[in-house]
């Protein structure tokens, strides 16, 4: 089954997890990552990959002794990834968001230089999100980056709450067209 067939099949049996019909488009993937700087960046945590399209752009990037940590529910989706990336530099994770910090501390590592999400934010119930984005807050340093994909705008304020800077870009070439929020702590 390709990678578009697998996510279209869960985007109809997880509602609630996936949030898109597609994978996110290449443009989308330039977008999320162009402010990124990865030669200071050594540890990144991807929460919500689906497929691996971001992950692919992101251990183009990563430094040879980076860390990407790979946060994914979705069982099916989680197999794609472990089945699709062999990188010892790459940590996959079938748990939720929440506990990031967890599984940060087990690789004996205290933050994370940058949070990439994918995350269908508007799907989730209130204390579900807030969870996240404070999972995600609080596993960076002060001055690292949050960068997160949206369909609409309805989670800004959430979003804000947890970072002093935020800027929102929008990409209309991607099924559907996404904003795109990149926030520093």
């Amino acid at each position: 089954m390709s990678n578009s067939s697998s996510f279209l099949l869960n985007f109809f049996k997880e509602r609630k997890t996936v949030g898109a019909v597609a994978p996110s488009s290449r443009f989308l993937a330039k977008k999320m990552l162009q402010n990124i700087d990865f030669d200071q960046v050594r540890v990144v945590v991807e929460l919500g990959p689906g497929t691996g399209v971001f992950t692919k752009k992101i251990l183009e990037k990563l430094h040879p002794e980076g860390k990407l940590f790979v946060f994914e529910l979705n069982e099916a989706f989680f197999e794609i990834l472990k089945a699709t990336f062999h990188d010892p530099r790459v940590v996959f994770v079938n748990d939720s968001a929440e506990n990031i910090k967890e599984h940060l501390e087990q690789q004996n590592i205290q933050f994370a230089d940058v949070v990439i999400s994918s995350l269908p934010l508007a799907n989730f119930p209130e204390k579900l999100k807030q969870s996240i984005l404070e999972a995600s807050s609080n596993v960076l340093k002060e001055g690292a980056s949050f960068v997160q994909f949206q369909y609409s705008l309805n989670a800004r304020k959430k979003i804000k709450q947890h970072y002093k800077d935020m800027n929102i870009s929008f990409t209309p070439i991607n099924f559907p067209p996404a904003f795109v929020y990149h926030c520093k702590k």
